[in-house]
C-alpha cells in the first residue's frame, strides 16, 4: 500500500519540531568539517570541539597548513583522529585545488572529493546552500526500511526510491526528520514504538516486528 508521505511528515514534525542537524556550524566549509568528525561520533561531542577548531582554522589553506600531529591532537576527541586529521587535510586540500577554497554548490560536483560520498555532500549541499537533497545515512536506511518506504538497503537506490514518493521540496527536511526519527526513537537495537506516532503506518510495526523492550 502506498504511503502518505505528508501524514508521515506531519508526524514526524509533531516529534521533532523544525526538521535541523544537531552539528553547529556557520559556513558551508565549516559544515563540512564537522561531518568528517562526525563519522562514529556523536553530534555533541564534535561539537565541542569544533568550537574551539573554528576559531582557529577560517578556510580550507588552513587545514592545509596545519602540521598533522597538532590537528590531530585539537580532534583528538572525536576518535579516529588519526584517519580524521588525514582526511581533513586531503579534502581541504581537494576543494583548494578543484574549486579554489570553494565548497561545491552541487552534490554530484562535492561528491566527486575523495573522504565526502554522496551521503555528506546531499547533507552538506542540502543544508548550506538550501539545495533538495535526500540524505541516506544509516538512520534513514534502517528507518525507511521498516515504515515501507523502500526494500533496498544500498544508499543510491533508497536516495532514487524517496525521490520519487516525497515532493522534491521537502527531501532535505524529510531526511533530516528521519535522521532525528532513526535516532531518538527508531533505534537499530530497540526501537520504541510504543511512543512512536509513526506506527499506525509503519510496516515493521504492523507486521507484528516489535517484541516489546
Amino acid at each position: 500500500m502506498p504511503k502518505d508521505i505528508e501524514a508521515i511528515m506531519k508526524r514526524l514534525r509533531e516529534m521533532y519540531g523544525k526538521p535541523r542537524v544537531e552539528l553547529n556550524w556557520s559556513n558551508p566549509l565549516e559544515l563540512t568539517v564537522a561531518t568528517v568528525l562526525s563519522a562514529q561520533c556523536t553530534d555533541e561531542r564534535v561539537n565541542r570541539v569544533t568550537e574551539h577548531l573554528f576559531k582557529r582554522y577560517k578556510k580550507a589553506q588552513d587545514y592545509i597548513d596545519a602540521p598533522i600531529d597538532k590537528l590531530e591532537e585539537e580532534i583528538r576527541e572525536t576518535g579516529f583522529y588519526h584517519n580524521k586529521a588525514r582526511s581533513l587535510k586531503a579534502v581541504a586540500g581537494e576543494i583548494e585545488d578543484r574549486f579554489g577554497g570553494r565548497i561545491p554548490d552541487d552534490i554530484d560536483t562535492f561528491a566527486t572529493v575523495k573522504g565526502i560520498g554522496r551521503k555528506s555532500a546531499n547533507m552538506i549541499v542540502g543544508l548550506a546552500f538550501g539545495k533538495p537533497a535526500v540524505i541516506v545515512d544509516t538512520h534513514v536506511t534502517r528507518v525507511s526500511g521498516r515504515v515501507g518506504l523502500t526494500k533496498s538497503t544500498q544508499p543510491e537506490r533508497i536516495e532514487e526510491d524517496l525521490k520519487k514518493i516525497v515532493p522534491e521540496r521537502q527531501w532535505t527536511a524529510f531526511s533530516l526528520l528521519m535522521i532525528l526519527h532513526g535516532r531518538y526513537i527508531c533505534k537499530a537495537k530497540k526501537p520504541e514504538c510504543p511512543r512512536c506516532l509513526l506506527k499506525e503506518m509503519c510496516d515493521y510495526y504492523i507486521g507484528g516486528n516489535y517484541k516489546g523492550a
